[in-house]
C-alpha cells in the first residue's frame, strides 16, 4: 500500500507540471496576484512585504560614545489581500504580521497566541460620500501612524508616536468629505473596544471614541500623497493637509490608552478615563515635504491601586510631546530628510523627564517605497543624562 500510495504522488506530480501554466503577476509593487471572479461579483489582490533592518547603539559615557550593540532582524513581514464584494462600494483588507515583531505581545487577554491579524475590515460606501467602516484597523489617529510603515520617510516612526499613537482596535469607523470649492474637509468617527487589536477576552473597561478632522485648503494631493512620506509625485502646486484629531478611552484599562500594560489589581482592574489630543499637519511641494505633529495626553486618576490603598506600580503614560520632520527629494531619488522629536512625560505622575531625539535620514527610492533602501543616525538625549547614538539602515521590498 506504501508503494502504491508513494507511485500515486508521483503520478499526481507529474500531471500537475505537465498541466503547469505560467501566471502573469502585475507590475512589481502593484502586488503577487490580482484575481477576478468569472462573473466579476469579487476581486482579491494579494502582495507581500518584507523589511530587513540592522541598527547598532552606543551609549554615552566618559566623554564618548562606547559599548556598541547590534541587532539584525526582519523588523516586520505582511501579507495583504484586498478588493471588493459583489460591488466595488463594498471594499475589504486583510493584512496579516509574521515577523516575530509583528506577532509579539502575547497574553491571556490575546488567548495566549501570537497577535499575526493586523486588519480585518469592510468598507462600505454607501451613500454619496459616506463610507462605513466595520472591523479591526488603525483608528483615525496621528497621521505619521495612519501612515503605513510601508511608506516612512525614514527607517521608523518617531518617539512621540512611540508613546503616543492609538494604533489599531476593533469597532466602527464612518468616514466623510466635503469639496469647499478647491479645498477639502474630511470627517472621521469611530467608536471601538478600547483594548487594542485581537483581545479576544471582551470589553474589559468602557469604551473608546475617536473624532478626527482634516481640510486640505489647496485640494487634494497627488496619489494620497498626504498619506506617504516624502514628496515622491513631487507635487506641482503646493498642498496642505491640517488636521486635529481628539480621542476618549472611556474607563480604559491599559497604561497607553488602548496600548500599554493591562492596570491589574488584587480586585480586578484599574478604570480611568485617557484623553489624547493630536494636532498635525503635512505639506509638500516640488520634491520638498514637512510633517508637524503635537500629542499630548491626560487621565483622571493615572496611578492604579490595589483595595487597600496600595500602588500596583502600573502608571498612565500622561504628558506631551512634539514632532517635526522635513526632507527633500533630489531628482535622483535620493533624499535627505531631518527629524526632531521630544516626549515631556509628568514628571510628577511617571516619574520621567524629556527626552529628545536628533535623526537625520539618507534614502534611496529604486521604485518608490516599494524597493527602497533607508538609513538613519539618531541621537537621543535623556533626562538622566544616559545619552545614546543609534545607526540604523533598512531594506524594503513589498511585491
Amino acid at each position: 500500500m506504501k508503494y502504491l500510495a508513494t507511485v500515486a504522488g508521483l503520478l499526481l506530480m507529474n500531471l500537475c507540471v505537465m498541466n503547469a501554466q505560467e501566471v502573469k503577476a502585475p507590475k512589481f509593487g502593484k502586488g503577487l496576484l490580482k484575481i477576478t471572479g468569472k462573473d466579476s461579483t469579487w476581486t482579491m489582490n494579494f502582495a507581500a512585504r518584507v523589511q530587513f533592518l540592522s541598527s547598532t547603539t552606543w551609549n554615552y559615557a566618559d566623554e564618548e560614545f562606547q559599548d556598541p550593540e547590534s541587532n539584525f532582524l526582519i523588523r516586520r513581514a505582511r501579507l495583504k489581500f484586498d478588493g471588493f464584494i459583489m460591488t466595488p462600494k463594498l471594499k475589504y483588507k486583510l493584512e496579516f504580521g509574521l515577523s516575530n515583531r509583528d506577532m509579539g505581545g502575547t497574553s491571556v487577554y490575546t488567548n495566549n497566541v501570537p497577535r499575526f491579524i493586523m486588519d480585518a475590515v469592510i468598507k462600505w460606501n454607501f451613500y454619496e460620500n459616506f463610507e462605513l467602516w466595520v472591523g479591526q484597523t488603525k483608528l483615525p489617529g496621528n497621521i505619521e501612524r495612519v501612515i503605513s510603515s510601508a511608506n516612512l520617510q525614514l527607517v521608523d516612526r518617531s518617539i512621540v508616536n512611540s508613546l503616543f499613537n492609538i494604533d489599531r482596535d476593533m469597532g466602527l469607523q464612518l468616514h466623510h468629505h466635503t469639496n469647499i470649492g478647491n479645498s477639502v474637509l474630511r470627517e472621521i468617527v469611530s467608536v471601538s473596544q478600547g483594548e487594542g487589536r485581537n483581545v479576544t477576552v471582551g470589553n474589559l473597561g468602557g469604551h473608546q471614541f475617536t473624532g478626527r478632522l482634516e481640510f486640505l485648503p489647496f485640494g487634494l494631493f497627488t496619489d494620497k500623497g498626504d498619506y506617504f512620506g516624502a514628496d515622491l509625485k513631487r507635487e506641482q502646486s503646493p498642498k496642505l493637509l491640517l488636521g486635529a484629531t481628539y480621542d476618549m478611552n472611556m474607563n480604559a484599562v491599559r497604561t497607553r490608552s488602548n496600548m500599554g500594560s493591562y492596570m491589574e489589581t488584587d480586585y480586578g482592574w484599574h478604570e480611568t478615563d485617557i484623553n489624547t489630543l493630536f494636532l498635525d499637519m503635512m505639506f509638500k511641494y516640488r520634491g520638498f515635504s514637512f510633517m508637524g505633529e503635537y500629542a499630548n495626553r491626560d487621565a483622571d486618576d493615572p496611578f492604579a491601586r490595589n483595595s487597600d490603598g496600595s500602588l500596583t506600580g502600573d502608571i498612565v503614560q500622561v504628558g506631551k510631546g512634539f514632532n517635526l520632520q522635513s526632507g527633500y527629494l533630489f531628482k535622483s531619488n535620493w533624499e535627505v530628510a531631518g527629524r526632531f522629536s521630544q516626549v515631556n512625560l509628568d514628571k510628577s505622575i511617571t516619574g520621567k523627564g524629556i527626552e529628545d531625539q536628533y535623526t537625520l535620514g539618507v534614502s534611496k527610492y529604486i521604485v518608490g517605497h516599494k524597493f527602497k533602501v533607508q538609513s538613519d543616525v539618531t541621537y537621543i538625549n535623556l533626562a538622566n543624562n544616559n545619552d545614546r547614538l543609534m545607526f540604523r539602515i533598512q531594506m524594503d521590498v513589498h511585491f
